[in-house]
């Protein structure tokens, strides 16, 4: 009844159509003002609305329908405001989706801490390559008791990834006593990083070359340094320990003594590792004797090979070329160069027919320069020589033959042995220095010739042509200093020679000459680009007797080692030092010569910003 007298008044203000509100006079404590309540909150969303359904049609008050849906729903789903709360199983999702998200925050967090532990751990425990920024340091090894060889080496021996340094002499004290004709040696192995002593052997004579090398090529080679004495001693150790692995019987070697290093060969008896040569020459009569060694014992593979040399001049070799086509063959000569084949050598050592497939091959060329009589020995070159080298052919796996001679300086094309460029050049006894100075990516070569009194003149030979493209006259009172130099990443290189002090002011050819002392020496370095600028790196007094030149492959940096014999008083045995110097870390700290004037004047600044891009390489022109 209470609802049909609502219906029938419709006072004004009971109700807002807009904001579904109820006014205060029309709520009643019934069940039927509850049903208005529940009718009009349908109203609100989305239910009937105005006396009208959704479709637009009127719904019959007091039908069934109606009654059916107008159900009594408990208060409890009704919120204050007036909106119903939202259903059960829409919390429950809600519920569910939250715990994921903090499942997922929780595991992205834990494998960021495990993350950041694992990398604190590798910090610890994984220790980093050194790193040799600034590897400058000098070594006093003491007196040195004699000796006119200076023996240098270097190799990776302990496995930091930095070349060591080994060297030979003879220290003060040993002095020769009753039926011991020669003093003692010691072979001493010194870190690269901080110049401490790795290992020291004893010798039993003064070393004349040290040569380290993998004899075993593969991934687990190890190094061997081959030491050669000067009387009959050649000796093989173990690079990492400093132990001997072998020594050749001086037994062997009874009639003659060692003229020459060793030479490494091609595996000659198939026993997986490299073969050596020794050439020995008679003590009575100057016959020459090539006697094959293994590389794995020591000992000969086979008797000794005897030939007749005639000629007049410095021993030459040996040496071992191999051509294109893998034909070895062995160069050696006095004041002269010949050529032997190593198949020869090897037939008449193991006194057989037989040959490993490594030498049945034969070149064409070089066979064509054997004497009428088909002997053994192959003309090479004839006139005067006095020193000879191997360098890499342009765009090719051959090498080409440098020979120094009395008269110059001559370039032989290595597969057919013909000339290709000769320099008429009086007065060169040192060895030339390669390295790419011009662009045509050509071996060049730097000279270092005497030039009056107190004076040299420095050179750079092209290499393809053989004309002079670059020189200077410097005052030098050392003699025959070496020179070396390092390539870099552009196909160019650095050479590093040694003279006295220059004038870091102007350019005047009146005071090129320094002041100082002619027992202090500089190290200069000249680079392709700056031609007209040397680079002062550092000093030293004494004699520099050997120079040799590494590279730091994980920095790309190349460091620069010495052997000094530093000056002698009166009744004072000439002290040794070895030392090292990081060439980037010089080429910063550099003083900057001017040779000549240049159109636009070269500033220190921009110099600076060249050499600090500077990054150095292995020499790709070492055979």
């Amino acid at each position: 009844m209470a609802t049909v007298l609502s219906r029938a008044l419709k006072l004004p203000g009971k109700k807002s159509p807009d904001l579904g509100e109820y006014d205060p006079l029309t709520q009643a404590d019934s069940d039927e003002s509850e049903d208005d309540l529940v009718l009009n909150l349908q109203q609100k969303n989305g239910g009937v609305k105005n006396g009208k359904s959704p479709l637009g049609e009127a719904p019959e008050p007091d039908s069934d329908a109606e009654v059916a849906g107008a159900g009594k729903p408990r208060l409890s789903e009704v919120t204050p405001e007036g909106y119903p709360l939202e259903p059960l199983g829409a919390l429950e999702q809600k519920a569910a989706s939250s715990v994921v998200s903090c499942v997922r925050t929780s595991v992205f967090l834990l494998m960021l801490v495990v993350s950041m532990v694992l990398v604190l751990v590798c910090a610890f425990l994984i220790p980093c390559p050194p790193r040799d920024l600034h590897s400058t340091w000098s070594r006093h090894l003491g007196p040195q008791g004699g000796g006119d060889l200076s023996p240098l080496d270097l190799a990776d021996v302990n496995g930091d990834g930095l070349r060591d340094v080994l060297l030979s002499f003879v220290p003060a004290g040993n002095g020769s006593a009753a039926g011991v004709s020669r003093p003692p040696a010691v072979l001493v192995c010194l870190s690269g990083m901080n110049g401490s002593t790795l290992w020291s052997s004893p010798l039993p004579e003064e070393a004349r070359d040290i040569t380290c090398l993998d004899l075993t090529p593969g991934n687990m080679a190890k190094t061997v340094c081959l030491v050669t004495g000067t009387h009959k001693m050649l000796s093989a150790f173990n690079g990492t320990s400093g132990k001997a692995m072998w020594t050749l019987n001086p037994n062997y070697l009874s009639n003659g003594t060692l003229a020459a290093p060793a030479v490494v060969l091609p595996d000659v008896d198939e026993d997986g590792v490299r073969d050596l040569v020794v050439l020995a020459i008679g003590e009575l009569q100057p016959d020459l004797c090539f006697l094959l060694v293994s590389g794995r014992t020591g000992s000969p593979v086979g008797r000794p090979v005897k030939y007749n040399i005639v000629g007049v001049g410095n021993l030459i070799g040996p040496q071992v070329y191999i051509t294109t086509s893998g034909a070895a063959y062995i160069l050696f000569g006095f004041g002269n160069i010949q050529a032997v084949a190593l198949r020869d050598i090897f037939v008449q050592a193991q006194n057989r027919d037989s040959l490993p497939p490594s030498l049945q091959i034969e070149e064409p060329e070089w066979e064509k320069r054997r004497s009428v009589n088909l002997s053994e020995l192959i003309d090479v070159y004839s006139d005067g020589v006095e020193l000879l080298q191997m360098v890499k052919a342009p765009d090719s796996n051959s090498s080409n033959l440098l020979i120094t001679t009395t008269q110059g300086l001559v370039l032989l094309r290595g597969q057919n042995l013909t000339p290709s460029w000769v320099l008429g050049l009086q007065g060169l006894h040192s060895q030339p220095t390669p390295g790419y100075f011009t662009d045509d990516e050509t071996i060049d070569f730097l000279l270092q010739i005497p030039n009056g009194v107190g004076m040299k003149k420095v050179m750079v030979v092209d290499g393809d042509s053989g004309l002079v493209t670059w020189s200077y006259s410097i005052p030098c009172h050392m003699k025959e200093t070496p020179a070396t130099s390092a390539a870099t990443v552009e196909q160019k290189s650095v050479f590093l020679f040694w003279a006295e002090g220059l004038s870091a002011a102007s350019p005047n050819p009146d005071v090129v000459l320094g002041t100082e002392p002619p027992s202090l020496h500089h190290l200069y370095l000249l680079h392709p680009t700056f031609p007209s600028i040397l680079l002062d790196l550092a000093n030293a007094t004494g004699t520099v007797t050997a120079s040799e030149v590494g590279i730091n492959d994980l920095w790309k940096d190349a460091f620069y080692v010495t052997r000094t014999t530093g000056p002698s008083s009166e009744g004072h045995p000439a002290p040794l030092v070895v030392s090292k110097l990081s060439l980037r870390w010089a080429l910063m700290e550099g003083q900057m010569v001017q040779l000549e004037e240049t159109t636009p004047k070269i500033g220190r600044g921009e110099l600076r910003r060249f050499l600090s891009r500077i990054k150095f390489v292995d020499s790709p022109y070492q055979i």
